[in-house]
């Protein structure tokens, strides 16, 4: 991996003014979801739809990715950006919309969950993209670790901001006002740097699906991209982050105090220990970037959300919180910037579609092995049976990266 100093990317103007508008825009993107999931679970109290919440989210990631880093290889990302963010504003609108009349139903719910995940796609890989255009590749690395770090602290401050809001304007008019913290990145994005286009690789025809076997077939060949895919596609297959949208369940099996408030400090202590890990790595940068020390600290983010889903304690279920956050920032920094350091540059918005199709949009499949079967078995069972069997896959796919290093 490419070494770079501690906060090199932050030397950039643009980069910074990237990162200023990224943590409100993740922000205002977790404000929605605490908004809303609190409202529809108090209304309708059903872990199916939760499980719906995570399949519709992430779903697009699934089949839209690589179309989309095709689509970014060819045009300015900067307008696929904002037209994800214009989606974003959408979702929150009518969420507010339906809020106010009081008539939010079921389909409505899941519709505007189906927004907000397309708006999602046309983001995350644009947005990757973008960062290797602002820093470049010697300091890549550290913006893939900072903008990590922008992602947790808009979660960290999305609940706390979000409570705010709920208790100023109330949920209905809150989440409405929650749209202008997506304006900065709309808005910077039309004097954000461009690229060169004058590289003919960019001009390959979007093809469609046909391009996520193209693309797999390209990595095939190259053991860091091929271990670091499946890495990110077995952790969001049989967890992601299907948890978040059962945390008002768990907190109230926890029942500790005001569910409320419960909800939000569990949520924020997942957040606390991701953003320390940015901290500490961007900081330290002693910890070499290998796909076995990825695939060792995914393996402890498993163990620590095995460890919450078995307890009912809630100061220890804070700590393993804590833990996971920390642990899953880690492996993930590691993994997206090995990827976007080794993928061929003609076709590096496919490889990191494959690698978000990967990594996000296998979680739509949390949805059910957390969400559904929680729905059926409980969430706590649930979630530490696919704990515990990403344990075992990952401890496989460790052997196997051992024998091809």
């Amino acid at each position: 991996m490419v070494a770079s100093g501690s906060f090199a990317a932050m030397k950039s103007v643009p980069y910074r003014l990237q990162f200023v508008a990224y943590v409100l825009a993740m922000m205002a993107d977790n404000i929605e979801h605490v908004i809303s999931y609190w409202v529809v679970f108090q209304k309708f109290h059903s872990p199916a739809l939760a499980g719906f919440a995570v399949l519709s989210h992430w779903l697009p990631f699934l089949l839209f990715s690589v179309v989309v880093g095709g689509l970014a290889d060819r045009f300015d990302p900067r307008r696929i950006i904002q037209c994800g963010m214009l989606l974003f504003i959408v979702a929150s609108s009518g969420w507010g919309f339906f809020f106010i009349t009081d008539t939010i139903q079921m389909w409505h719910a899941m519709l505007l969950l189906v927004i907000h995940g397309c708006a999602g796609v046309l983001w995350q890989t644009p947005n990757q993209l973008l960062l290797y255009d602002l820093v470049g590749p010697a300091d890549l690395p550290s913006a893939v670790r900072l903008n990590a770090m922008a992602r947790y602290l808009g979660i960290l401050v999305g609940p706390a901001v979000g409570g705010v809001i709920m208790l100023t304007l109330g949920t209905s008019h809150g989440i409405i006002f929650n749209t202008l913290f997506y304006l900065p990145m709309l808005l910077w994005l039309f004097w954000a740097p461009v690229r060169d286009k004058s590289i003919a690789v960019r001009r390959f025809a979007v093809r469609g699906l046909a391009d996520i076997v193209l693309t797999i077939r390209a990595i095939g060949t190259q053991p860091v991209l091929t271990a670091m895919t499946w890495l990110a596609g077995l952790t969001s297959f049989m967890i992601g982050n299907a948890y978040h949208a059962q945390m008002p369940g768990f907190a109230g099996d926890l029942g500790h105090g005001d569910p409320g408030v419960s909800y939000s400090v569990l949520l924020a202590a997942d957040a606390a220990g991701a953003l320390l890990a940015g901290i500490a790595l961007e900081s330290w940068g002693r910890l070499k970037g290998t796909p076995r020390t990825a695939i060792m600290l995914a393996m402890l983010w498993s163990v620590a959300l095995l460890g919450f889903a078995s307890v009912r304690i809630y100061p220890v279920a804070i700590v393993l919180l804590f833990c996971a956050g920390f642990f899953e920032l880690s492996f993930n920094t590691m993994a997206q910037t090995l990827v976007q350091l080794n993928a061929p540059p003609d076709i590096r918005g496919r490889v990191v579609g494959l690698y978000n199709m990967a990594g996000l949009g296998m979680r739509a499949f949390s949805g059910i092995t957390v969400g559904l079967f929680g729905a059926a078995i409980g969430i706590h069972w649930s979630l530490g049976l696919s704990a515990a069997a990403l344990l075992a896959l990952l401890l496989l796919l460790s052997q196997r990266a051992a024998k091809k290093a």
